[in-house]
């Protein structure tokens, strides 16, 4: 895996371009583990709480020798096992490092960014970021779960770090990844698009919500639809999936057909909803809509679900 030439806009989805061998069936194979970390070729992936931490002389790689992991003071047990190349080399490993954002940036030997920003500015191309994205899903598991849910005492990194176990009670417990719907609602030739407060101004996006357990797919689309717009929404087709490591989602892509048209607000989730035609949203697509409307970048599965539309690619 190489690091893109330069920087460039990206112009596909990201975080979906994973391509390392996970190994997970060597995960508790401590010989095998010890052998990688020590080959010449491994990396070592760091992040503090927020960002991932990078070497200033060397942008091309996304991480460091196993000699840096230690001088932060991270062993064996506190890294975890991402995978390799198909081949079995370069062995990629990832740990939290204990310094601040604050203490990263005044160190000159160092870079840190939001992976997010990363995936924006291209700095990466697409098979590093989904490397990246892993790490960081896991990373954020490792750090918000040090404790025993079940007796609250604390836990202890296992299985190369998709395992956490408590010695006091015997609890097990596994990274989790939660699932959102996402979808593009649609009314013949119009479009459904809302703007969440988040949302840099003039952006407009497909709408969004978590599954509920006991809950399908069709079923979560109509729910979050309804429960956003009171649009009334009939057929729906899964079209596209994305991890979305922020931290830790699937994004599930549809495409959904309204039953019902008029748009009521009555919740804090959007600030604005409307229908836009085919040829508004090609001018948001463009840069061109009069009221400086504009849609969500390439990164993001939304990106997909109203180009994909607009092209005819996909169709409820």
């Amino acid at each position: 895996m190489a690091l893109a030439s330069e920087e460039h806009a990206p112009d596909e989805m990201s975080f979906i371009a994973n391509m390392l061998d996970r190994q997970s069936i060597r995960r508790k194979d401590i010989p095998f583990l010890n052998e990688r970390l020590a080959r010449p070729d491994c990396e070592v992936i760091l992040s503090t709480a927020y960002r991932l931490v990078f070497d200033a002389k060397s942008r091309g790689k996304l991480g460091h020798p196993r000699e840096r992991a230690r001088h932060f003071g991270l062993d064996r047990q506190d890294l975890i096992f991402l995978g390799q190349n198909s081949d079995g080399s370069r062995p990629l490993f990832a740990g939290l490092i204990g310094l601040s954002d604050e203490e990263v940036d005044a160190d000159d030997s160092l870079w840190a960014n939001d992976l997010r920003n990363l995936a924006l500015q291209g700095v990466f191309g697409g098979l590093e970021l989904g490397v990246l994205a892993q790490a960081r899903a896991m990373l954020h598991w490792h750090r918000t779960h040090r404790f025993c849910s079940r007796c609250g005492k604390p836990t202890q990194m296992a299985d190369a770090g998709y395992r956490r176990e408590c010695p006091s009670c015997g609890a097990q417990h596994f990274p989790r990844t939660d699932p959102c719907v996402i979808m593009l609602i649609t009314d013949g030739d119009r479009a459904l698009l809302g703007r969440p407060p988040r949302l840099p101004p003039g952006i407009y996006t497909t709408l969004a919500g978590f599954m509920e357990p006991g809950e399908t797919i069709e079923q979560a689309v109509r729910r979050e639809t309804q429960e956003e717009s009171r649009i009334e929404v009939g057929e729906v087709h899964l079209v596209a999936n994305q991890p979305w490591p922020f931290p830790s989602n699937l994004m599930l892509g549809c495409i959904g057909r309204a039953t019902s048209s008029e748009i009521f607000i009555d919740d804090d989730e959007l600030e604005a909803c409307g229908w836009f035609t085919r040829d508004e949203v090609r001018q948001m697509v463009k840069g061109t809509h009069p009221d400086g409307y504009r849609i969500p970048p390439s990164i993001s599965i939304a990106y997909d679900l109203i180009t994909g539309w607009l092209e005819g690619t996909i169709s409820a």
